[in-house]
């Protein structure tokens, strides 16, 4: 399905979302003072976003009729994955490498949630076409710009 089928605001900002991780890979490959605040920056919103996405599955199965406990599990898991990601840096732990490559693939995997979420509540809430779409490419641009970064640290 394409992407132009949907609401070019969406389109736009839902792309926009890639830029705040591209800045922050071009600030790590600057060296210096600028590649520790890019490094946490980068972590920080990976976890941040990864989050949001499980919120928009808990929403989405909700609006959707989705009752299955594996779903809810799935849905609250980002949240969860995104503190302990984030915690290494709070107890002074070495970091920020494996935590960011784990987000980046994370991040990769999730239009996989997506299409888990469509199959169980295409009776009841059906997502717009070219949805699924979208997904894959700003999943894909975030996961692999995250992992760059976390390549860098």
């Amino acid at each position: 399905m394409l992407i132009t089928s949907l609401p070019r605001p969406l389109v736009v900002l839902g792309l926009a979302g890639i830029l705040p991780q591209a800045f922050c890979l071009v600030m790590a490959l600057s060296g210096g003072e600028a590649r520790w605040t890019a490094l946490a920056a980068a972590c920080c919103y990976a976890a941040l976003i990864l989050s949001f996405l499980g919120g928009l599955w808990w929403m989405a199965g909700l609006l959707g009729g989705v009752t299955a406990p594996w779903f809810h599990a799935l849905a609250v898991l980002p949240s969860l994955i995104g503190w302990a990601m984030l915690l290494p840096w709070c107890v002074g732990a070495p970091w920020p490498a494996p935590e960011l490559v784990t987000l980046g693939l994370l991040l990769l995997a999730s239009p996989l949630a997506d299409r888990a979420l469509a199959r169980h509540m295409a009776q009841n809430l059906a997502l717009p076409a070219g949805w699924q779409s979208l997904r894959v490419i700003m999943a894909t641009g975030l996961g692999t710009l995250t992992i760059l970064v976390g390549l860098l640290a």
